[in-house]
């Protein structure tokens, strides 16, 4: 195998001034091919802003939407509100899972208990309840009491946590939300974009200059690496390394940036299980397989409109294919732009505009992992198809098909 050569070169509380920084450049409008390098804007397609509050109490009967094919996806694969006692700072927040629901539930328990992990981009959203909530709740409510029931969900055993892009997470506040999940559980924590953006930013996002803490390993262990394993423990699953838009300049050197990451990866310590997530299509290539492999690291594979589709991504890494997890964000669909889909998704409470392409082809990506003994850490953003607990359901659901179950 050939080695790179080294030369040089929601307790998720809103920020209305981190906010600004969370909108992406040059998304593609629908069905416009995205460019492959546009301007260096903070990349984020899973990042909860300002979502509409809940207050009306209304439970759709169905909460999936055909799709132009007419995908059948079953409405029963909801859960119902309900008084189950989760008692959190004197408010019910959780809801009973449906009849169907534990069946998808039971028939994937042995996947479950051995290396499976489904979670959703953040967990403070009103529009769940019904879903994953046994009432309209506040998201502040939901931001500081909501994950204990979030993970009393009998598919959800990881969450994505977004906010550490925007600001290093201490590990006090780490250790907080570890001690409202259960044993099994296992959180997926963004790294700060002070050490994997190659700008410091300016208001709304804009480049203001090279970023001195880029790739900073040293800066990465105080920040990052240690309070992820000090307050999380057992309980640490994935340190997300995700690298906004680089930029032209950026993508005409795909070769330097994996030298550049494969030395950094090197400095780190060994121990957490570090993925890396890119935004630019030309950066991924053989070198930057090569630098993950080497460098102790394995790919985060963003289902995102920049990206190429899942298997091709699968088919670049596959050869140099690292022994960890297999780890997968389903971000956001390929025609809409983030905030489009924000804005028709929202309350994030039904399946919108379901992708069964993606959905199958994750499936099975999924099981061959699993068939592998490999851990497995698929992260839903609600602007993949209109809400992530429910595109996480019916990703189960095809699971359970796949491993010939009938759910």
């Amino acid at each position: 195998m050939r080695q790179l050569s080294l030369f040089e070169v929601s307790d998720e509380p809103q920020d209305p001034q981190l906010d600004s920084t969370r909108r992406e450049h040059g998304r593609p409008t629908p069905g416009e091919r995205p460019d492959l390098c546009s301007p260096p804007g903070l990349s984020e397609a899973d990042s909860p802003s300002q979502l509409r509050i809940v207050t009306d109490g209304g439970y759709p009967q169905s909460r999936v939407t055909a799709n132009a094919e007419g995908d059948p996806s079953d409405p029963q694969a909801i859960v119902r509100p309900s008084g189950r006692e989760t008692l959190l700072n004197g408010t019910d927040f959780g809801a009973t899972p449906s009849p169907d629901l534990l069946s998808i539930a039971q028939s994937l328990a042995h996947a479950l208990e051995n290396g499976l992990y489904l979670g959703t981009s953040s967990w403070s959203f009103p529009g769940w309840s019904g879903l994953i909530y046994g009432q309209p709740t506040a998201k502040t409510n939901l931001s500081r009491h909501g994950l204990t029931a979030y993970a009393q969900h009998p598919l959800l055993r990881s969450v994505g946590v977004d906010s550490g892009f925007y600001a290093p997470l201490d590990s006090a506040r780490l250790a907080r939300w570890a001690a409202q999940v259960p044993a099994g559980f296992r959180f997926l924590v963004k790294a700060p974009a002070l050490i994997t953006d190659r700008f410091r930013r300016a208001e709304r996002g804009r480049p203001a200059g090279p970023n001195p803490s880029f790739l900073d390993a040293e800066r990465a262990l105080d920040i990052a690496v240690g309070p992820h394993l000090e307050g999380l423990g057992d309980k640490a699953g994935v340190l997300l390394l995700q690298f906004p838009p680089v930029g032209r300049d950026g993508c005409a050197q795909p070769r330097r940036f994996a030298e550049s990451l494969y030395r950094f990866l090197q400095r780190l310590p060994k121990g957490p299980v570090y993925a890396v997530e890119l935004r630019d299509r030309p950066l991924l290539t053989p070198d930057l397989a090569a630098a993950l492999h080497h460098g102790g690291a394995v790919p985060s594979l963003a289902l995102h409109p920049r990206l190429p589709p899942l298997l091709e991504q699968l088919s670049l890494f596959d050869a140099n294919r690292a022994d960890g997890p297999l780890v997968v964000r389903w971000l956001l669909r390929r025609n809409r732009r983030y905030d489009e889909a924000r804005e028709r998704y929202a309350p994030f409470d039904r399946l919108d505009e379901p992708d069964p392409t993606t959905r199958q082809d994750l499936a099975v990506a999924v099981a061959a992992a699993l068939g592998e003994q490999r851990p497995v850490f698929v992260i839903a953003n609600n602007k993949a198809e209109g809400s992530a607990p429910l595109t996480l359901i019916e990703l189960a659901r095809k699971l359970a098909a796949v491993f010939g179950h009938s759910a």
